[in-house]
């Protein structure tokens, strides 16, 4: 048979599935045009709900692994890897940056007036969260990543949010990469922290200020890496 498929836990749906789906097409289960289960199939398989399935395949769709054909099912677009990156350059890393710049202060500016009051609690219990893991880069960027996204989803803009977390699957490794050569979890925590804080403010012009001279600074910190003399492990 061909699929390995397996249950997840539900806390990590839906990245998690798509990511458990993408690696089970690129293990060589799968080849190009082959059609994967059904939906119903899958969800049996994985434990979850339908709509957990449907979300996941989207992302994935949204990434060239899969092509959604209504009425027919699911197919698999490309086996291998998206974007071959064994090692990242810092061209990479620095077009990885600029592409984010100008999508996030548009975000950060349209959640200060879009965001719901539970929403932006809902970015404070995560920047708790990072602050609890300032020594472990693992998770922190995968909090941080976090923090970035729900400030899309708080923007209201559907194509935003869903833009920054197929880019947040895409270059996972080079986020992390870029939190090393940053350097200070702490002043990268304490940039999030006053982001927060304007949004919390309902201040725009403030927000959008703060947004951009963080990014900009993680920018200016790739400029001057140099991979070479100071290879980040």
């Amino acid at each position: 048979m061909k699929h390995s498929f397996h249950p997840v836990a539900k806390q990590s749906l839906p990245d998690r599935l798509a990511r458990q789906i993408r690696g089970t097409i690129q293990s060589g289960n799968y080849r190009r045009g082959d059609r994967l289960p059904p939906i119903v199939e899958m969800a049996k398989r994985f434990e979850v709900g339908q709509p957990s399935i449907r979300e996941a395949l989207k992302k994935l769709e949204a990434m060239g692994v899969v092509q959604i054909r209504h009425g027919s099912g699911v197919f698999v677009s490309r086996s291998e890897e998206v974007l071959v990156l064994a090692s990242p350059t810092k061209k990479l890393l620095l077009d990885l940056i600029r592409a984010r710049i100008p999508v996030e202060i548009q975000s950060v500016a349209d959640a200060v007036t879009n965001a719901t009051p539970e929403q932006v609690r809902e970015l404070r219990r995560v920047l708790v969260a990072a602050g609890q893991h300032l020594g472990d880069d693992e998770t922190l960027n995968s909090v941080n990543m976090e923090f970035h996204g729900r400030i899309a989803e708080a923007s209201g803009n559907s194509v935003t949010a869903q833009l920054l977390a197929v880019l947040h699957e895409l270059f996972t490794d080079e986020q992390r990469l870029i939190l090393g050569i940053f350097g200070s979890r702490e002043a990268d925590h304490r940039d999030h922290l006053q982001i927060l804080e304007a949004i919390e403010r309902r201040d725009e012009p403030l927000a959008v200020e703060r947004m951009r001279a963080h990014l900009e600074s993680v920018h200016a910190a790739i400029l001057r890496w140099d991979p070479e003399d100071h290879p980040v492990k």
